[in-house]
């Protein structure tokens, strides 16, 4: 926590306004919009629920086909099957690890070669750093096909000198407890496009029509995010700034420490990318270190330090596996070789040391 959650949370329960909806909603949601210059915020219940809205508002029925990096977690995923709708998993590159313009043509061009457009293209700004958005939004606005960007895990971030997520049609972000700063669940939807942030608000407050009575011509959501909530938000983009300084802090210890050991990191390719670095993430080359992501993950945890493997893609999941794909082995390396530090922002330099430390011991050996 940064220090002011509580006067907002306070004013909440003074109130007596803790409801969904309220004074540090829309509060919250001017704060989300001045950050990243974005006209307009829905404050949500979660950054999935902001992904399943924004398909609806793209009109995703049964059977559309929805283009999706495939090196991501389940729930960038997940929404496209609530609609009944089909994910088509695109691979990544190996600069940012997003999803590889390259590859994303091509799968545009085999779905339009078999009749299907895609309805909208969802790339992921993966652990905060920026995909290649300039490639990805020409590509989608030469094909018609809007973009809803990910971008969960990368506030704070910059491409070309804009936020990430003022991009596409449409943008998503989560402020749960993981994330670089949180609401202890939440997320929202963000976009410059009026009518479809009013729509969303609409939806995710069960969809109830201007009448004295309940009356409701659409299907409605309970996604909205609460007065409480929001407070603790209020507090938290406060400090935003800070939580960035200290991810990037994190990574270049790291890198300093360890680029020598024979490791390689998620960096940023050139001055286009400013990544938040809300994990620092690695890869373990075998043939490099002689040891692998699981042998060093193993080691870690026998001194108590928690790392985790990158994301298992997409496309090797059992729920997702029968769905089309667009590989080019990117995504399964990565997953093979790739490993997330320790990274919180309250980290301090003893702390990392001790990570540091630990993993040059094991490699070392």
């Amino acid at each position: 926590m940064g220090g002011t959650e509580q006067k907002y949370i306070q004013e909440a329960f003074d109130s007596n306004w803790v409801a969904p909806l309220g004074p540090n909603v829309d509060a919250f949601e001017e704060s989300l919009s001045r950050y990243t210059g974005l006209k307009h915020a829905a404050a949500l219940s979660s950054g999935t629920a902001a992904i399943h809205l924004a398909l609806i508002l793209l009109g995703v029925e049964r059977g559309d086909e929805v283009i999706a990096s495939t090196f991501t977690f389940s729930a960038t995923i997940n929404p496209i099957a609530y609609l009944g709708a089909i994910p088509i998993l695109v691979d990544s590159e190996p600069e940012t690890w997003n999803m590889c313009p390259d590859t994303l043509e091509i799968a545009i061009k085999d779905r339009l070669s078999k009749g299907k457009k895609p309805k909208a293209i969802i790339p992921v700004h993966l652990y905060g750093m920026p995909a290649k958005m300039g490639r990805i939004i020409e590509i989608a606005n030469r094909y018609e096909i809007p973009v809803i960007e990910d971008a969960a895990e990368a506030l704070g971030s910059r491409y070309n000198n804009k936020s990430v997520g003022s991009f596409g049609k449409m943008a998503v972000l989560s402020f749960n407890g993981n994330k670089i700063i949180t609401t202890s669940g939440g997320g929202a939807l963000i976009s410059d496009d009026e009518k479809l942030i009013t729509k969303a608000r609409f939806l995710s407050t069960q969809a109830r029509d201007q009448a004295p009575h309940y009356q409701h011509s659409n299907i409605g959501y309970n996604y909205r995010m609460s007065n409480i909530l929001a407070g603790i938000g209020r507090g938290q983009i406060e400090i935003l700034e800070q939580r960035v300084m200290k991810r990037r802090e994190n990574f270049f210890f790291y890198y300093r420490n360890l680029k020598k050991y024979g490791i390689d990191f998620l960096k940023e390719p050139n001055g286009s990318f400013i990544s938040n670095h809300w994990l620092t993430t690695i890869l373990i080359d075998p043939l490099k270190t002689g040891r692998s992501r699981e042998d060093l993950r193993i080691a870690l945890g026998n001194e108590n330090i928690d790392s985790r493997p990158l994301w298992k893609p997409m496309h090797l999941q059992p729920v997702f596996s029968a769905c089309p794909s667009y590989l080019n082995g990117c995504s399964e390396e990565l997953f093979n070789k790739g490993l997330c530090l320790p990274s919180g922002s309250n980290m301090s330099d003893n702390d990392r040391q001790r990570v540091v430390n630990v993993i040059i011991k094991y490699l070392m050996k």
